[in-house]
């Protein structure tokens, strides 16, 4: 469902050439999404049958994807965690309004953000172009006169912003846009306590709004990502009423 103000100004467009995968088994946000998106410049493959969604997005990767959660034959988190297999795809989860057990989950498996419906097009529009351009500072993908941030190395840990690329000693940890920004934070000053708003700032667009709960699902997706590769991981260490920081070698 989309909420009554959905009109895009076209004086806001800005010609891009990424491609968004829109999957969700309603027809009219399946038209209205797009009819926005491309009116935005962006190349749009939309998905009724989630099945399809999976087979096509895995052979021809969009830049985003826009999953719907409640569809039949297999849900939007059995699609992510499928696609997890072989990508590190941005994902932005649609949830129904009461869900919000949905919100959550879908953090914790990784998802970059989270659009609750009824929605208006031009937020959905505004989190995808945030969740792109994080994607962009993540990858080093600037404008060619910017330099590429450096890697950073903390004990084992390797951190590499050109190439969105994280290593635990030498084996390689496959983390969202969201999830590099938070660990890329709290890491570049090792024992010092980072609040959650502080790390909502370093991962989210200055003008989305999320709950400062969503920065504990993604720690704990990080941490769970890390434990995979080293069961014994505890750097990131909880400072109960404070925030989170990296802990010094």
């Amino acid at each position: 469902m989309l909420a009554t103000q959905t009109t895009i100004s076209r004086a806001s467009y800005v010609p891009v050439s990424q491609t968004i995968a829109l999957v969700d088994d309603d027809q009219n946000i399946l038209t209205s999404v797009s009819m926005a998106l491309e009116a935005e410049g962006y190349k749009v493959r939309c998905f009724s049958d989630s099945v399809e969604a999976l087979r096509e997005v895995a052979e021809t990767p969009p830049d985003l994807a826009v999953l719907d959660i409640k569809m039949p034959k297999m849900d939007g988190m059995e699609l992510l965690t499928r696609l997890r297999r072989e990508q590190d795809l941005p994902v932005i989860f649609l949830t129904s309004l009461t869900d919000e057990t949905d919100e959550a989950l879908g953090l914790r498996m990784g998802a970059d953000d989270y659009i609750t419906k009824p929605f208006s097009l031009r937020l959905l529009t505004e989190r995808i172009r945030a969740v792109l351009r994080r994607m962009e500072l993540a990858s080093g993908m600037r404008d060619e006169d910017d330099e590429d941030e450096p890697p950073m190395v903390r004990g084992s840990l390797a951190m590499d912003p050109a190439r969105h690329r994280c290593t635990w000693h030498g084996d390689n940890v496959i983390l969202t846009v969201t999830e590099f920004l938070i660990l890329k934070s709290l890491a570049l000053r090792p024992g010092h306590v980072k609040s959650r708003d502080q790390l909502l700032d370093a991962a989210y667009d200055e003008n989305i709004y999320v709950d400062d709960r969503t920065i504990d699902s993604h720690i704990k997706r990080i941490r769970r990502k890390f434990r995979a590769v080293d069961d014994g991981f505890a750097q990131i260490e909880t400072l109960y009423g404070a925030g989170y920081r990296y802990k010094e070698a």
